[in-house]
């Protein structure tokens, strides 16, 4: 039960934090914990082709923002 709230919190706040980068403002917390998850799971993806492991919260925090990051940046080009 902790580890589905930590992810949960960690979601929230990748996507926050994603959000406040590109636009200077979150997008709501459904629509940040989603971008969160969604911006781990390709971190997570993006980081292995790499070859870059990054352990801990932190690690997964940062990994999570950087997926996320890179998924607005994709959709604002879409646009």
């Amino acid at each position: 039960m902790e580890t589905l709230l930590i992810g949960i919190i960690t979601g929230i706040l990748a996507g926050f934090i994603a959000s406040k980068l590109q636009s200077g403002t979150g997008k709501g917390l459904l629509l940040d914990l989603f971008l969160g998850v969604v911006g781990g799971l390709f971190g997570s993806w993006l980081f292995g082709l790499l070859g870059i492991n990054i352990a801990g919260w932190l690690g997964s925090l940062i990994c999570a923002v950087v997926g996320a990051v890179i998924i607005l940046w994709i959709v604002s080009k879409l646009k």
